[in-house]
């Protein structure tokens, strides 16, 4: 529970596992990160992608992120350590306990397509081999965006501009 005075103190202090300054715990309440690592509970459905799944993170590789998989008691190859972006943080469970994390531009991708459905994926690794071919982009960027894949997730992927596929969108 939170202190009086002090939003999010506990969610922090429990899940780094030590008292937090009111200075450090006010930067990691606002933290950017580009993802989560969290742990599932024993039952729980997989969501998310196994943190070795996703290959070498330089994040995985801090003195944070071992301090924390040691105070938890878990092996970073552990099928309970998971990673989400941050975009996709809402569907980590409320009791689980997570870590934010920044990724380099390749490792995001990586999380990305490991978290995804597998329908996503494949579109997505679609739109990544796009940069190579000028064929029928505009059908393949359609099924990007009905099958729900966010408009600025596709300019990432396929390198076009927001005013491309903007103008793919109101077509």
């Amino acid at each position: 529970m939170d202190e009086p005075g002090r939003p999010g103190a506990a969610r922090y202090a429990d899940t780094i596992a030590v008292p937090l300054s009111p200075l450090l715990e006010k930067v990691l309440c606002t933290m950017d990160h580009d993802a989560r690592l969290f742990l599932l509970s024993d039952g729980a459905p997989r969501i998310g992608a196994a943190l070795g799944a996703v290959g070498p993170l330089a994040c995985a590789e801090t003195p944070a992120v071992h301090a924390w998989l040691q105070a938890h008691g878990v092996p970073a190859t552990s099928e309970r350590v998971r990673i989400l972006p941050a975009d996709a943080e809402i569907l980590i469970p409320e009791d689980a306990e997570s870590l934010p994390v920044p990724l380099s531009e390749d490792e995001a991708l990586r999380v990305h397509q490991e978290s995804a459905p597998q329908s996503i994926a494949d579109l997505e690794a679609e739109l990544q081999d796009f940069r190579e071919t000028t064929q029928d982009w505009e059908a393949l960027v359609q099924r990007a965006l009905t099958a729900g894949v966010p408009a600025p997730r596709i300019v990432q992927l396929t390198g076009l501009t927001p005013q491309q596929v903007g103008g793919l969108i109101q077509a």
